[in-house]
């Protein structure tokens, strides 16, 4: 008999064939069909074959219980046998993710955020290489493993991990966090304020105030949810603080001026007097220059209170100090003088940019165009929009939001900014709702959760670009996009579950303070499907160039077939959803995924798996969504009338870039010339990037014209200016 054994990780322990029989018995006590004694016989029938079979003097633990698989099978208990090997499987399967994930930690811990690491560069806005960062990611990998092996179906999880879909955030899946929430100020700031956790915060009375409150909302609700935070009515929600300044510059100003005149002119400011209403003000009891003060005032308050709140936004933490909170603001409607200077005021803090001149990475600003309100000379608030696009041509934000395209305008109320589109992050888009009070609704509803079918891949496999057909099969490639679609829809099934049997003290905030649409209804012991079904489940695609290019080819940028192709297959995905929506009465919609990591994720298994193929595998990164390849030579307009049919099939979200050369600020009517084209024909949500320009020296970031930096001042010299990313996302 043997003395010594071989351990899985390579330890020579002393054998004992006690614990053979011990293995043996508890399979047969889980199954109820047999009980120690019988254990002991069939260990027997192991000890027996190993002495028989197995040259080594000292064997592999896998060895013997191979053969214990083997008499087990031979056996009458076919259910321990079954069961013995299933355990046996899974007992492998835990012990091969707890490897990898210490390859992972390795990969933290030691690598650099700089080096070549899909690990350190999985979310660009978290500090990989500060201690709170490694900590972050710890976690998250930690997380990830145990959602792969617990909580999701095997065939879900083999499907992530062999790149067949993303699933995105899959380190926040136990958590059963939602991805993001478009926050209206006015629930939490008129209503008596709101609590953090840590805290009550009460209803701010000045725009200073209301600036920093609003920083503070965004950052509590990133730290309840693993996507970005928008507010959809920034100038709307900000003008009341406006015009609190303003009643108080009234009055201060009124107690100099009776100080300096000798007169006792009344003190008492009504709580109706708005700031702008300079002819009511003067025409009743106050000096003109009273108001004209008051005004300058409340206007250099208003100016300091946006660049605190654009300085917040990028310097303030969430998640642990690893993370500045991923933000964003859509504004540009309010008409009202309050809701104006907001507006001015928040783009020229824009324009000014961070302490050295630096471009702000966040808030992404969102101007939303409409017409009657801001698009024609006319308009109350052109004058907005034509300084939102001199902004954006030095910054790259604004971006635009088209209220007027017809997928959005259907909804819109005059006066009711509820029902203007806003978007979040980089495309995300949360309207319409297959529940009526919520539909058409943009404040406290955002998406719960997404994930991305890799469609390139699919194309490979049914198209021409392997030389294995002269014709693309479009049947094959249809029902496996279909087979695709309902795994992706189980999956977001089974997570909406998981995060609807939350409980609202698991989001004191977000739920406990009644941001999210409906919450303010439930108690903190009360779970959460009720109001999260407000919420969206996005099904995302990657890469249609390139799936056309392996099924046909060419891309739709280039061949007029390909682009009725490209729109063919986005309408199937589309109407899979709608389909969904009615089945399952929630709001399953479509995702034009930006890039990001997950395009270089998909591209490297591929390459893998089919070697490089012409413009298909042979760049680092799948392109965009269903944008033309940012490589293929094309017009702006032409782009942009290529694109624009995807924004209404892509009711989840959406994003159209231009890219510029040179200085757009230069030409604003060139760049207004693109907006324009963007709102004719039906963009939904666009932007205009561009190189910028940095100064190593002082950190300036923007444009530099000519060899002055406009920072500094230094000219260009021995340490010449450098050129910067044009701020589109990876594949773009």
């Amino acid at each position: 008999m043997f003395k010594r054994i071989i351990k899985r990780d390579g330890k020579i322990v002393k054998f004992d064939p006690e614990k053979i029989t011990e293995a043996i018995s508890k399979a047969g006590l889980v199954t109820e069909e047999f009980k120690y004694e019988r254990a002991k016989t069939l260990a027997e029938k192991v000890l027996k074959r190993a002495e028989e079979t197995i040259k080594e003097r000292t064997p592999h633990v896998e060895q013997i219980q191979d053969l214990v698989e083997d008499v087990l099978m031979e056996s009458s208990f076919k259910k321990t046998a079954r069961a013995y090997i299933q355990y046996r499987q899974e007992r492998s399967k835990r012990r091969e993710a707890k490897s990898d994930l210490m390859n992972v930690y390795r990969t933290i811990s030691i690598a650099d955020a700089s080096e070549d690491s899909d690990v350190k560069r999985s979310n660009a806005n978290v500090d990989g290489n500060s201690a709170m960062g490694k900590m972050l990611q710890f976690g998250a990998e930690g997380s990830k493993v145990f959602a792969k092996t617990v909580l999701l179906r095997p065939d879900i999880a083999a499907a992530h991990d062999n790149g067949d879909i993303h699933i995105h955030d899959l380190d926040f899946y136990a958590t059963g966090t939602l991805t993001c929430c478009q926050s209206d100020p006015f629930v939490l700031f008129e209503n008596g304020g709101f609590n953090t956790g840590h805290g009550h915060l009460r209803t701010p009375n000045s725009i200073g105030s209301y600036g920093a409150l609003a920083a503070i909302l965004l950052q509590a609700n990133q730290n309840e949810q693993h996507g970005g935070q928008s507010i959809p009515n920034f100038d709307y929600a900000m003008a009341p603080g406006v015009n609190k300044s303003f009643r108080k510059a009234l009055k201060r100003n009124l107690m100099k001026y009776n100080k300096f005149s000798g007169k006792n002119l009344d003190l008492k400011v009504p709580e109706d007097i708005e700031y702008g209403e300079d002819k009511k003000l003067t025409k009743s009891k106050w000096p003109k220059e009273v108001v004209e003060v008051s005004n300058e005032d409340v206007e250099r308050e208003t100016l300091q209170a946006m660049e605190g709140f654009v300085h917040n936004l990028n310097t303030m933490h969430s998640r642990a100090g690893a993370q500045v909170p991923f933000t964003s603001i859509n504004f540009g409607t309010d008409t009202t003088p309050a809701g104006r200077l907001v507006s001015k005021s928040l783009l020229e803090a824009t324009e000014n940019g961070l302490g050295k001149g630096e471009t702000p990475i966040f808030p992404i600003s969102i101007f939303k165009v409409k017409e009657g309100i801001n698009y024609n000379p006319e308009d109350p608030n052109y004058d907005l929009f034509k300084k939102s696009m001199e902004v954006s041509a030095k910054r790259l934000f604004p971006n635009f939001c088209f209220v007027d395209a017809p997928y959005n305008l259907k909804y819109y109320k005059k006066g009711d900014y509820r029902t203007e589109i806003a978007t979040m992050g980089c495309r995300t888009r949360v309207f319409a709702s297959v529940f009526p009070e919520s539909d058409g609704i943009v404040t406290g509803r955002g998406n719960l959760s997404f994930t991305t079918i890799n469609i390139v891949r699919i194309g490979i496999k049914h198209g021409i670009c392997l030389g294995e057909r002269k014709e693309a099969d479009w049947d094959g490639f249809y029902t496996e996009l279909d087979e695709k679609l309902d795994l992706v829809k189980d999956e977001l099934l089974e997570r909406f579950d998981f995060q609807a049997n939350q409980h609202v003290r698991n989001f004191p905030f977000l739920m406990g303070q009644g941001n999210w649409f409906g919450s303010e209804k439930l108690g903190p012991n009360d779970t959460l499907r009720d109001v999260i079904k407000h919420g969206t489940l996005s099904i995302g695609f990657i890469g249609l160039a390139e799936t056309l290019v392996a099924m046909t080819g060419k891309h739709h940028g280039e061949d007029e077939d390909a682009r009725e192709l490209g729109l063919d297959i986005v309408t199937h995905m589309r109407e899979k959803c709608d389909a969904y929506c009615k089945k399952y009465k929630l709001n399953f919609s479509l995702l034009a995924t930006p890039a990001e990591g997950i395009a270089g994720r998909f591209t490297k298994i591929d390459r893998k798996e089919y070697g490089k193929i012409p413009g298909v595998t042979d760049r680092e990164f799948y392109t965009n969504s269903f944008h033309v390849p940012v490589y293929y030579p094309i017009s702006a307009f032409r782009k942009i009338e290529i694109e624009a049919p995807y924004h209404n099939l892509c009711n989840a979200g959406h994003i159209t870039y231009i890219e510029l050369d040179g200085d757009p600020s230069q030409n604003i009517d060139a760049f207004e010339s693109v907006i324009r084209k963007m709102h004719d024909e039906g963009i939904g949500y666009g932007s205009v990037n561009h190189p910028v320009d940095r100064d190593p020296v002082c950190g300036f970031s923007g444009i530099i014209s000519g060899e002055r930096c406009p920072h500094c001042g230094r000219l260009e010299g021995d340490v010449p200016f450098e050129k910067v990313a044009c701020g589109c996302t990876k594949g773009e």
